[in-house]
């Protein structure tokens, strides 16, 4: 993810009653935020959007009557809990998609728009070491406080230490790395949507509201271009045009997504 297109002035740093103070008042220390006090999001008016710690952690939440429940990364429960325990392996597109059919070995996974980790976290449930790059300071912080609490489960801590969160842009790491500093470089940027059926849900409008769309796609697809050594992945809208630049080697689609895959050279044999 980029950093947002719009500023943060509307967003300020909030914690309930059971949520832990001192985290919150670092927290909007870090992202020099404003830090309300003890309270509930539905009682502020000033800030349309918080991020706000509760028992459950950090979330980012709309705030006034009839809010929705707040934006977490997650990876106990949920989503991301039940494939952990129920998803497909290997037969995954997402798996497909990097080549863990085709490859002989644990490979090391470049997600170079991590957003909220769900995608990376399938890539370590099957065994891949992940590099997670977020450079939007604020979904940085919900994805690293989601990987802390993930920490704490028996089921996904051995998951999450095969997952390291850097921050900053990985574009600016990339430009930086030589040549074979992944086997595979994962992207999945956020770009426009113009059909307003994609944003159903409330809680991914305010989601694009903080985050923006990478505009610079071309330059990181070239970036990563330069740096993988067996391929680089982009998930796109499966009815979406493919990011500027070369053409795909290959697709794989899905229902509603697809993976454009960059291949630069086959994995080894056996």
């Amino acid at each position: 993810m980029m950093p947002p297109g719009n500023t943060l002035s509307e967003l300020a740093v909030g914690c309930s009653p059971l949520g832990v103070f001192p985290a919150a008042r670092s927290l909007a220390e870090t992202l020099s935020l404003p830090l309300l006090g003890t309270l509930r999001p539905r009682d502020v008016r000033d800030y349309p959007v918080l991020l706000f710690l509760d028992e459950n952690g950090l979330g980012l939440q709309v705030t006034g009557k009839g809010a929705p429940g707040p934006v977490r990364a997650e990876f106990v429960t949920g989503k991301a809990g039940y494939r952990r325990e129920h998803g497909g392996g290997t037969g995954q597109l997402i798996a497909k998609a990097v080549g863990l059919k085709k490859a002989r070995q644990s490979l090391h996974v470049l997600d170079a728009t991590a957003g909220l980790g769900q995608d990376a976290f399938v890539l370590a449930s099957l065994g891949c070491r992940l590099t997670l790059f977020e450079r939007s300071p604020v979904i940085h912080a919900l994805l690293s406080d989601g990987l802390s609490r993930a920490a704490l489960n028996e089921q996904s801590a051995p998951i999450v230490a095969r997952m390291a969160l850097q921050s900053g842009s990985s574009i600016d790491w990339l430009s930086q790395a030589g040549a074979g500093a992944a086997d595979v470089i994962y992207l999945d940027p956020m770009f426009p949507h113009r059909d307003k059926s994609a944003l159903v849900k409330k809680e991914m409008q305010v989601f694009r509201t903080v985050v923006g769309d990478d505009d610079d796609s071309p330059a990181l697809l070239k970036a990563a271009l330069a740096v993988a050594t067996y391929r680089v992945v982009v998930k796109r809208p499966r009815k979406a045009k493919p990011v500027s630049g070369p053409e795909p080697t290959t697709r794989i689609e899905g229902k509603s997504s697809r993976y454009d895959i960059y291949s630069i050279k086959a994995f080894p044999a056996g």
